[in-house]
């Protein structure tokens, strides 16, 4: 008895690479072929990290940021699939933080008193007065850096692109400039 086995051919790497770079130049029909390859793998992602209901949503919404930002995609940095994937990722983390600020905001005991007492107030400033010295005592990279992200709100990858490095090097000195900063205003605490 034989046993037939049909096999599903989906897009190598190299495929989708063609088509990512068919994209960036603007081809619907590349699109429509790394749509059908890669949405069924971004739902289940999806589905699995605990976005059943959003899944199709956020299938589109990477698609979607996929079709704009194919022209952005270097070869030389990673396969395909781990920059698509990589889009779906951020989206998911973003959910994420949205759910845990619509939760926040819903509870009003969690809101903050608006007559703050004075004594807190001056607490509050000497931290910022601390935090700006600490942020002073860094290399200049690390400082733009964290200036940018976290006072900006800049994303790592926007930074990176108008600063002209490397995304992983703008995220390797944020993690040391935290470290820093911790170990500069929690000498105790910071290991």
């Amino acid at each position: 008895m034989w046993l037939r086995c049909v096999l599903v051919t989906t897009p190598s790497d190299d495929r989708r690479t063609e088509l990512l770079l068919a994209l960036a130049q603007g081809d619907k029909q590349a699109f429509a072929e790394l749509f059908s390859d890669m949405a069924p793998r971004l739902r289940g992602f999806f589905r699995s990290s605990g976005f059943q209901e959003e899944a199709d949503e956020l299938t589109q919404e990477t698609m979607l940021r996929v079709w704009r930002g194919a022209s952005s995609y270097d070869r030389g940095k990673g396969a395909p699939t781990t920059w698509i994937f990589t889009i779906a990722r951020n989206l998911r983390i973003d959910r994420r933080r949205k759910r845990r600020v619509a939760v926040v905001d819903d509870d009003p005991a969690k809101v903050a008193d608006p007559e703050e007492a004075p004594d807190a107030r001056v607490d509050r400033a000497r931290q910022a007065e601390d935090l700006r010295d600490a942020i002073r005592q860094l290399p200049d990279a690390q400082a733009d850096a964290v200036r940018a992200v976290y006072f900006e709100h800049q994303s790592a990858r926007a930074f990176a692109e108008s600063s002209g490095v490397a995304e992983g090097t703008v995220k390797s000195r944020l993690r040391l400039a935290l470290r820093a900063l911790r170990g500069h205003l929690d000498p105790e605490g910071a290991t």
